[in-house]
């Protein structure tokens, strides 16, 4: 990613939490767990994603000792371009050296991997 586009794999997984969730925005926590960061090293990774404008911080109205993560206009564009580079590396990559049968147990393997990790 951060040849194609310019953004670390890092900031790339947090866009794509962020983008993948109901509202485009989390909670710092539950942010830095999905992407397995402590928190004092994600609220780091958090402060250099904000200071480039792809995410902002706002107050959680539900918890005031909470903060949410929240992806920009500017982040989802910058998640759309990553996204379609993304997806074209692993057609060349993964994909496209698979037959077909291959392909459909990787498939299978990939939904349990989710699965178990949910």
């Amino acid at each position: 990613m951060n040849r194609d586009i310019g953004i670390p794999d890092s900031w790339f997984e947090v866009l794509l939490r962020l983008g993948r969730t109901p509202g485009h925005r989390m909670r710092m926590t539950d942010l830095a767990d999905a992407v397995s960061f402590s928190s004092g090293g994600f609220t780091r990774l958090a402060d250099r994603i904000e200071r480039e404008g792809l995410i902002r911080r706002e107050p959680d109205r539900r918890d005031r000792r909470a903060a949410l993560a929240v992806l920009t206009e500017q982040g989802g564009e910058a998640l759309n371009k990553a996204l379609t580079a993304h997806v074209s590396h692993l057609r060349s990559h993964v994909t496209s050296v698979l037959s077909a049968e291959d392909r459909s147990h990787f498939a299978r393997i990939l939904r349990t991997l989710r699965d178990a990790n949910q």
